[in-house]
């Protein structure tokens, strides 16, 4: 009897550290690899802001991270669109003449700087409701950004 004693004990112990890691924030780095489906580890976060929460989870998720080095370029050279952007891309991120930016701060203002020579991957989560994302009432994707005159990446997830 005393053994069992020490094998709930045990397992209790094993049950609250698992619930305590689930449960932890990820990390700026996490949140990027996971969405983008890239190894970021070399990347060092610059800044990162979340709006998520509430019943639907609407929000935006704003992280910047800098590289040292050439290795994130080299992993997406081949999967990611070369700029120029398209015109979806350009009107989320920087707006036209009748939308966006969409990817803005309060006053309404982009929140990437210009970027001349990048790189881009934008993921439609509602690309199953078809029709260009600009038309519909409401955005759900994922993109990231990555300027190849700085080495920055800039990563945005918008739900509304």
């Amino acid at each position: 009897m005393h053994v069992n004693k020490k094998w709930a004990a045990l397992a209790a112990a094993v049950i609250l550290l698992a619930s305590l890691t689930a449960c932890a924030p990820a990390s700026p780095q996490d949140i990027v690899a996971e969405g983008l489906g890239i190894d970021i580890s070399g990347g060092s976060a610059v800044s990162h802001s979340d709006t998520h929460g509430g019943l639907h989870g609407d929000g935006t998720t704003c992280i910047v991270l800098a590289f040292d080095d050439d290795a994130l370029l080299e992993q997406i050279r081949e999967s990611w669109n070369a700029f120029p952007l398209d015109e979806t891309v350009t009107a989320l991120v920087y707006g036209t003449g009748s939308a966006g930016p969409y990817l803005a701060d309060g006053e309404g203002r982009a929140l990437i700087p210009e970027i001349q020579n990048g790189y881009c991957l934008l993921i439609d989560r509602q690309a199953d409701r078809g029709g260009d994302i600009l038309d519909r009432a409401s955005f759900n994707f994922t993109l990231g950004l990555y300027d190849a005159d700085t080495q920055t990446l800039y990563y945005f997830e918008l739900d509304t």
